[in-house]
Formats: C-alpha cells, sequence, structure tokens
C-alpha cells in the first residue's frame, strides 16, 4: 500500500473577491502577501497544529485559527507585523489538496 498523502507545494486558490482585493493593494504589500503565500504552500502543515507549529515561520508572521471553537476551520496568518492578515482554508483531500483563500486585509 502506497502513501496517499501529498505533501507541499500545496496548491492555492484565490475567491474572486480577495483576488480583487490583493490586485488592490500596493506593489509593496502584493510582495508581501507573495510572502505570506510562499510561506504557506510550503508548510507541512498548513493549518499550523500543535504547540509552536508555527516557530518555522518569521517573526513577522503567525497563524491562528479564526475561531478557537472550530479547530479544523479557516485559519489565519498575520504578517507584516498584523498590518494585514489572509483568511484561508485548508482542504486535505487525498487528490489535490489545496488552500483556499477566502479573505487578504492590508492596513
Amino acid at each position: 500500500m502506497t502513501d496517499a498523502f501529498m505533501g507541499p507545494p500545496w496548491q492555492m486558490d484565490w475567491r474572486l473577491d480577495a483576488l480583487a482585493r490583493l490586485d488592490a493593494l500596493p506593489e509593496h504589500v502584493q510582495k508581501k502577501v507573495a510572502e505570506a503565500r510562499a510561506e504557506l504552500v510550503t508548510a507541512r502543515d498548513p493549518y499550523f497544529r500543535g504547540i509552536d507549529a508555527d516557530a518555522g515561520l518569521p517573526e513577522t508572521m503567525y497563524v491562528e485559527p479564526v475561531r478557537s471553537t472550530d479547530p479544523k476551520g479557516p485559519r489565519i496568518l498575520y504578517f507584516d507585523n498584523h498590518r494585514g492578515w489572509l483568511v484561508y482554508a485548508f482542504i486535505p483531500r487525498d487528490e489535490d489538496p489545496q488552500i483556499t483563500v477566502v479573505e487578504v486585509f492590508w492596513q
């Protein structure tokens, strides 16, 4: 029996409204979002479960559940020292697992 688990790099998809917000951001912020995206798609576990699971992220980024009562639900990745965030969900299918970004924000 083979291991059906597919690992990084993960596929990433964007909701159209999130993609439109990304395109509206200044170019230097889009680069910060690209850095955050790179961290997500290469993470072994995009949900960063466990104690200090996000310790490998740069100091300017960290991940937490959107709602603590929904540990398998969407996550929020803060970047640029809390100036921005990505809300995303990870769908861990055996075939074609992917990350879906539902919101991007920067202030």
